[in-house]
């Protein structure tokens, strides 16, 4: 019983031996495969860990050509950032001088015309807006032959020509009140090409009426003093002779005093535009009685109109007017010119008027005649120096030219105002004011 029990206990001992005899075959050959496929994985993963070395090379190749090129490029960046800075400034500083450029043209006492290489305006600058009387946005960008529209260009059109020619300094009248002298310089480019032309307009207006004022001074101050001094020789002449009556010496020795009166009054006008000029022709103001000063200044020139018969009216307002303060002798001065030159180119036979009213806070004052008017294109000219109108020359001979240019001084001493109307050959009416509050 014992060995049989024994016999199943070996064969169940061989049993389980083959079992895990056969258990660790399997697991042998398990171990073998997985050996294998560990190797396969191996292998794999070398190869991919060899592609990652080549993938990690070739990506720090490429950081470090990107990080080369960012630096290349951030240098790039920092020359262009100083460009542009550079580039700015530079903009800045030619906006700068062209704004500086512009209010110099703007404030240029001169006229400007600039005008393109293919003969359009292309700038007017104020000044020559006024002196041609147009507004730049009519002209500007208008070729030559259109600005022949506008009176005032054609003049200096006329002297540039079609091709815009050079020339300097030359005289040009655009108006009885304005001359210009004009000058056309050739504009270049950086190549040296033609850009253009610049024309110049400067005004000689004012030294054109100097000189007409010093030949108009020495023409009637020759004159003037001429023709008494004359008088006076001849008279002198004929009262040397001892056969002459004394009614002849008597007309004679008024004829000279006469004479002598005219080289009074030339000389004292002298005086007076050069005491006025140099702030010396001194004023003493008092109240008087305007209305008594203009009938004794009437009554000064009657005879001088009874020689032509010319009637005066004079008419004063029913209102007593105010004490004016004023200077007398200067007044009296300034409406005896007025007075003077109303009989002086008055017609014979003529009539004057004087009138006095009272206006607000001043005193209006006129003096109106009938005769031989004053030319319209010489009428701003009649306060100036030496001024005659052309047409009175030969009407009455004597007279200085200067009697108007210091009764408009006197008038203006006294805060008052000067003007007048006048048509040639129907009249004029000159009128002043005084104030009543000083």
């Amino acid at each position: 019983m014992a060995s049989k029990n024994q016999t199943l206990e070996v064969e169940k001992m061989t049993k389980l031996i083959l079992e895990r005899d056969f258990a660790l075959k399997k697991l042998a050959q398990e171990a073998k495969l997985q050996k294998e496929e560990l190797e396969k994985t191996l292998k794999v993963l070398f190869r991919k860990d060899f592609a990652l070395n080549e993938i990690r090379e070739k990506r720090d190749q490429i950081l470090k050509q990107i990080k080369e090129k960012t630096e290349e490029l951030e240098t790039v960046r920092s020359a262009l950032i100083n460009m542009l800075e550079d580039a700015e400034e530079a903009r800045k500083k030619a906006e700068e001088e062209k704004e500086k450029t512009l209010v110099i043209i703007t404030n240029l006492t001169d006229g400007l015309l600039v005008f393109s290489k293919n003969n359009f305006l292309s700038l007017i600058n104020p000044q020559a807006e006024i002196y041609l009387d147009v507004r730049k946005e009519e002209v500007t960008g208008l070729f030559l032959k259109d600005l022949y529209n506008f009176p005032r260009f054609r003049p200096i059109l006329d002297l540039l020509g079609e091709k815009l020619k050079t020339f300097y300094r030359k005289e040009v009248k655009i108006a009885e009140d304005l001359i210009l002298e004009v000058s056309s310089i050739l504009l270049f480019g950086a190549k040296k090409e033609k850009a253009g032309s610049l024309v110049i307009l400067h005004d000689i207006t004012r030294e054109k009426m100097i000189e007409q004022m010093k030949t108009e001074f020495v023409s009637i101050a020759a004159h003037q003093l001429r023709t008494p001094l004359s008088a006076m020789k001849w008279s002198l002449e004929f009262l040397k002779d001892p056969k002459i009556s004394f009614k002849e010496k008597q007309t004679t020795l008024e004829q000279l005093y006469g004479s002598t009166e005219r080289m009074i009054k030339l000389v004292n006008d002298l005086l007076n535009v050069s005491r006025i000029e140099e702030g010396r022709f001194v004023y003493q103001f008092k109240e008087e009685d305007i209305i008594e000063l203009i009938k004794d200044v009437v009554e000064q020139v009657r005879p001088n109109a009874q020689k032509k018969a010319i009637k005066l009216i004079v008419k004063f307002p029913y209102v007593k007017i105010p004490l004016v303060k004023i200077d007398r002798e200067k007044l009296s001065m300034a409406l005896n010119n007025l007075l003077s030159n109303a009989i002086n180119y008055s017609f014979p036979k003529g009539r004057i008027w004087v009138n006095v009213e009272e206006k607000e806070k001043e005193v209006l004052i006129s003096v109106k005649d009938e005769g031989a008017g004053i030319p319209k294109h010489q009428q701003a000219r009649v306060f100036t120096k030496f001024f005659r109108g052309t047409n009175v020359i030969k009407m009455e001979t004597e007279g200085s030219g200067l009697g108007l240019y210091i009764t408009k001084s006197i008038i203006e001493a006294h805060k008052g105002r000067i003007w007048f109307e006048s048509e040639e050959g129907k009249g004029t009416t000159f009128y002043f004011t005084l104030p009543l509050e000083r």
